[in-house]
């Protein structure tokens, strides 16, 4: 879609990601319409009826309200849709949900990006980093990276985004639960100082070796680490905290052992 002014971006879903995006859009100079049925369009936005009337008139919809929320978003919406206009779905959704929001789109004609969001928006708003895959990868960088957006493209099609991101999820959300449920139990040990600080000099220590250190020894010490882990369950049961993840790293480790008999 192409028309003579300032860029028109529809926003759906007014949250802490999408709040921080109309402000920084605003201040860019786009032209903003703002969806959320539960939040009051922020200043400098036009508030919109629903899904359809935001996406009216505008060059790119961008989809931040949630992943449960985003099939029905994309369905009320395209009929407002202009030829040629982008719809981007940047919710944290698995990537068969966004291969099946591109097929929807692609249905009735219309252009999609799977883009996924892949640091915290607070502090950053629309310069956080962006990762964006499928078929209008190429038009949300163009339209997004004037009004000072940093958009990084991903071959492949819609789903190869949201991969990437949850990919990372398994490991950056994981390590965080991990640190969690250490630091409850080190709290009930009265240990929890000593802790911190072991686990801050573990992750300074850490480069790329550490990564196929932590792969290789696990395989070739399965048997050892899991009577450890299967320790560290009983040790935090005993100390009152529930061992969700000390269960699963154990549980992981049996498989390896197995796998490797």
């Amino acid at each position: 879609m192409t028309h003579p002014g300032p860029t028109v971006v529809a926003l759906l879903g007014l949250g802490e990601a999408g709040s921080a995006f109309a402000a920084d859009l605003v201040a860019a100079g786009a032209l903003v319409r703002a969806y959320d049925p539960a939040v009051a369009p922020p200043q400098g936005t036009t508030g919109c009826d629903d899904e359809r009337d935001a996406a009216t008139g505008s060059d790119l919809v961008l989809s931040v309200n949630s992943a449960s929320a985003a099939e029905e978003a994309l369905a009320a919406g395209l009929p407002g849709l202009a030829p040629g206009a982008v719809w981007a779905d940047l919710n944290t959704g698995s990537p068969g949900l966004k291969r099946r929001l591109a097929a929807t789109a692609s249905s009735a004609g219309a252009h999609f990006s799977d883009v996924a969001i892949m640091a915290p928006v607070p502090g950053k708003g629309l310069a956080v980093p962006l990762l964006a895959s499928g078929d209008a990868a190429d038009r949300v960088q163009r339209l997004l990276a004037p009004l000072g957006a940093r958009v990084d493209l991903q071959r492949g099609g819609a789903g190869e985004a949201a991969q990437r991101k949850l990919l990372r999820s398994v490991f950056f959300k994981g390590l965080a639960a991990a640190v969690v449920e250490a630091l409850e139990a080190a709290e009930a040990a009265g240990c929890r100082d000593w802790l911190v600080e072991n686990i801050a000099d573990e992750l300074e220590e850490s480069g790329p070796a550490t990564v196929q250190r932590l792969v290789d020894g696990s395989r070739v010490h399965a048997t050892r680490r899991r009577e450890e882990m299967a320790a560290a369950v009983d040790m935090l049961h005993e100390l009152g905290v529930d061992p969700l993840v000390a269960a699963a790293s154990r549980d992981l480790l049996t498989r390896l052992r197995d796998h490797s008999a």
